[in-house]
């Protein structure tokens, strides 16, 4: 085959993949909608899915609410690639000519998609991916505003009302519908009853059982989540340094004849280093430990290591410049992960908060107390001035004893600000008791 016909090979493979575009974003958003349609029949009794439509728990119903986020965000995308490439190309399910009214293509919701004729299933599919999507398609504020300007007759203005209710009650969280309402018995009787009406249901071994396995998984998605922001920034500084900086850095370097020191620091030590090996040496003559040299061999033997200093600090160099490259790509790759995979992110504060706020009240203020100790504490600064001084050795610059004397003033005390306005804030409202607990074990 000669290269003319493998171009056109792959031109004409290239033009059937562009245009099959329209049919496979539609079907993507199709199999959303239906795995939407799935969690709704299976968990929700064919409902939408709500924290009123299901008896679950706040965990299960996140892990279960992440799932419909992220099937929604499919359908927006891919209607979004359909409507984009159907401008262009002309979905190939309605056939050569122009689509033709759902009138003219009857719906035939009994049948399965493959019994049905091409407009059919087209309008089948949109049908289905329209009615899922105005589920969770919330009523705008804003809309519903100007029709309650524009309206005068006291029906509709109660229909507004009553559509902002729901949508305020929409956006509300389990935990804030608590605290909002009222009743005439405490909260925690009422939340006796309904723990005895959940452990008398026929059901309850199966909800325990459904619990259970959605804690396992969000527990088994944080850990890995953990381990990945772990391993996978420190392997791309390794990769990038070894491979990638380390190779041009040292390059630059021989072609430009770089300093050896980057700084006047660095410059002092390998000095002193000279200094204390030439009078340690003459010492060593002196007392017999080795043998008697002539002044010419003394100057020799401190020029060769002068040498090996001068290479050992050229290394030390380059290796603080290949370290802020690498550290600039392996911070790049953190936040690229973070903005990534923001449902991991959320599993992962939903574990670290059912995990810190389900601690005892006295383990609660145990580890208040030591990590204010560590970071803030009385014998914090040597601590912060070691980070500081090897944070500074580690990226080539000069430790500044005035920038670290500086921070060391000022950053714990704001730390220690955040940490009581914390207290005050939050926790203070969330478990009073474990403040008591703190202001006693800290006294």
């Amino acid at each position: 085959m000669t290269n003319s016909s493998q171009r056109l090979n792959l031109f004409s493979q290239l033009r059937q993949w562009f245009t099959k575009t329209p049919d496979r974003a539609l079907d993507q958003a199709y199999e959303a909608a239906l795995k939407i349609r799935q969690l709704e029949d299976n968990h929700f009794d064919g409902n939408p899915v709500s924290n009123r439509s299901g008896n679950y728990s706040r965990s299960s119903y996140q892990l279960l609410q992440k799932d419909l986020k992220k099937y929604l965000s499919i359908i927006n995308r891919r209607m979004a690639e359909f409507r984009a490439s159907n401008s262009v190309y002309a979905i190939s399910s309605v056939g050569n000519g122009a689509l033709v009214s759902p009138a003219n293509a009857p719906l035939s919701e009994d049948l399965p998609l493959d019994q049905i004729n091409g407009p059919a299933v087209f309008f089948t599919k949109l049908k289905l991916i329209d009615t899922i999507t105005d589920r969770y398609q919330k009523p705008s504020v804003l809309a519903l505003n100007s029709l309650q300007t524009r309206s005068s007759n006291p029906s509709a203005l109660a229909d507004v009302e009553s559509a902002r209710r729901t949508l305020s009650d929409t956006d509300q969280s389990p935990n804030e519908a608590l605290s909002s309402s009222s009743s005439v018995l405490p909260r925690s009787i009422l939340r006796t009853v309904d723990r005895i009406k959940q452990d008398l249901d026929p059901d309850a071994e199966t909800e325990v059982v459904r619990n259970f396995r959605n804690s396992k998984t969000q527990t088994t998605v944080a850990i890995t989540f953990v381990l990945q922001l772990i391993i996978i920034p420190l392997l791309a500084q390794y990769l990038s340094k070894n491979f990638i900086v380390s190779p041009i850095v040292e390059r630059s370097r021989d072609l430009t004849q770089a300093d050896v020191f980057l700084n006047r620091e660095m410059e002092e030590d390998a000095l002193h280093e000279l200094q204390q090996y030439e009078e340690r040496f003459r010492f060593e003559v002196l007392i017999g430990k080795t043998p008697a040299i002539g002044e010419a061999d003394i100057e020799e033997r401190v020029r060769e290591k002068a040498f090996e200093i001068e290479e050992d600090y050229r290394q030390r160099s380059a290796d603080a410049v290949e370290n802020v490259f690498a550290d600039v790509i392996a911070v790049l790759t953190f936040s690229l992960i973070l903005t990534s995979f923001k449902e991991k992110v959320a599993t992962l504060k939903a574990f670290i908060d059912e995990i810190i706020y389900g601690l005892s009240d006295s383990a609660k203020a145990f580890i208040i107390i030591l990590f204010t100790d560590i970071f803030v504490g009385f014998h914090s600064p040597h601590g912060w001035e070691v980070l500081l001084e090897g944070l500074s050795n580690h990226l080539g610059l000069p430790a500044s004893r005035n920038f670290i004397f500086l921070f060391i003033a000022t950053f714990p005390v704001i730390l220690d600000t955040v940490f009581k306005y914390w207290i005050f804030r939050y926790l203070n409202r969330i478990s009073p008791s474990a403040v008591a607990t703190y202001k006693n074990m800290n006294e």
